[in-house]
């Protein structure tokens, strides 16, 4: 069990400080997130000392069952790659600029507007194309209109972390969750629907009182037309991800696994668009460019996570977390502030995506849908205490960094400090109510 602590020590503060000090490892032409650097290594001192033998790793890695890390994986590429395809055609890119262009000249109708853009998109793809699609353009359209970028970069970057819990597809965590403890897709949308609308709007009206004197300054600038071109593509995307939404929605009561249907309904997108395009005899680049922004980085990340949840496990360190959780921490009352209040906090020691592989074994033996909703939760708003949170707030505050945006992580924590907890606590305390 020492080793264990002391190899698991290593490789939660390796990531912590590889995302400040290495954020990019690089190999000739080849580069690796730090992160995901540290993580690999950390799997395999894991192996090699023998605190998981390969063997119980592989087991767990490909069981047999809806749980493993591989399905879940492609559940989430595949809804992933849904969205990086439409943004590929420039949806994204357009929905925002009509909002900005009905916002007229007031910065308070503009930020609403992209709020509630930011919202709704992330509510039907995922959080983490979103920041990527977003933050570039309103860092350009700030620009331009010669107006302080950061009421909008904070209200697009909360948004997508507030609302992507709504639908289990918004976040690679809710999949891991809510598969790990077999919770369905209507079950999950049942509970955390009331919840989400009610923390989104909680951090709408605090990061409104927050930036307000700013807001109150006019527009000079307009925004940048934005033409679709590819309607045909466009229709036969918005479809397929559209089907894909409703599949999911009842595959409990259809018999067929989720990571089935999401692979299904990617798999013929991909075959449409090459036989459109082989009809109009073009090269199908927009599935080229689509697979080369996808996140494989995830894959070796979460592979690793779970190999270190596995060494945890196995040598009865897990056991150990939910006594205390359940024991000293929470009584006799109920797990969600438990839960919900620790996993925030640890997201931001060592990233929401191992947090999340963690609580997830830790609210299984737990044995309430409370700890994995309240997991769920903070998983979600723990993204906006540090940027440590989440891969979004390491790639946000790294868009921030290439754009020259004046920012630093003290602001982050400041602002992410007073909307976060308000908001998390919300969301926390309406949880019971539809569990």
């Amino acid at each position: 069990m020492l080793l264990t602590s002391i190899l698991s020590a290593f490789i939660i503060v390796s990531m912590v400080v590889s995302i400040f000090r290495f954020p990019t490892i690089r190999f000739g032409r080849f580069q690796l997130g730090g992160y995901c650097f540290f993580a690999l290594i950390g799997a395999l001192l894991l192996l090699l000392f023998g605190c998981v033998s390969v063997r119980d790793a592989l087991a767990g890695i490909f069981a047999d069952s809806d749980v493993n890390p591989v399905k879940i994986l492609i559940l989430f590429l595949s809804m992933t790659a849904f969205s990086v395809f439409l943004d590929e055609l420039g949806l994204f890119r357009y929905l925002a600029s009509l909002a900005l262009r009905r916002a007229g000249g007031s910065q308070t109708a503009l930020f609403l507007l992209l709020y509630a853009t930011v919202a709704i998109l992330t509510v039907f793809t995922s959080n983490d194309i979103i920041i990527l699609t977003f933050t570039p353009f309103v860092c350009a359209f700030a620009r331009n209109a010669r107006i302080n970028p950061l009421p909008y970069l904070f209200a697009e970057f909360f948004a997508a972390n507030t609302w992507s819990m709504m639908l289990m597809i918004g976040n690679p965590t809710n999949i891991y969750i809510a598969s790990f403890l077999q919770i369905d897709f209507f079950a999950y949308t049942r509970v955390m629907v009331i919840p989400t609308v009610a923390s989104g709007l909680t951090s709408l009206l605090l990061l409104y009182l927050i930036f307000r004197p700013s807001l109150s300054q006019p527009i000079s600038a307009r925004p940048e037309e934005v033409v679709l071109h590819e309607r045909v593509l466009l229709t036969i995307g918005v479809v397929h991800l559209l089907i894909c939404l409703v599949l999911l929605a009842v595959c409990s009561y259809i018999g067929v696994a989720m990571w089935l249907l999401s692979l299904i309904l990617l798999a013929s997108l991909f075959i449409t668009v090459l036989i459109y395009r082989c009809a109009q005899r073009e090269r199908p680049v927009i599935l080229l460019s689509t697979l080369k922004r996808m996140p494989w980085e995830l894959v070796p990340f979460m592979l690793s996570m779970f190999v270190l949840v596995i060494a945890l496990e196995k040598n009865g360190i897990c056991t150990a977390l939910v006594g205390v959780l359940d024991g000293y921490l929470a009584g006799n009352s109920a797990p969600v502030l438990t839960y919900g209040i620790s996993s925030f906090l640890t997201a931001n020691l060592i990233n929401n995506i191992p947090m999340s592989v963690l609580f997830a074994n830790l609210s299984s033996q737990n044995g309430t849908s409370a700890a994995a909703f309240a997991s769920i939760v903070g998983s979600n708003l723990g993204a906006y205490l540090t940027p440590v949170g989440a891969l979004a707030g390491i790639m946000w505050a790294d868009i921030l960094r290439r754009e020259r945006v004046p920012f630093n992580y003290r602001d982050f924590v400041k602002y992410g400090a007073m909307v976060s907890i308000p908001t998390l606590l919300v969301g926390l305390l309406l949880l019971p109510c539809f569990l």
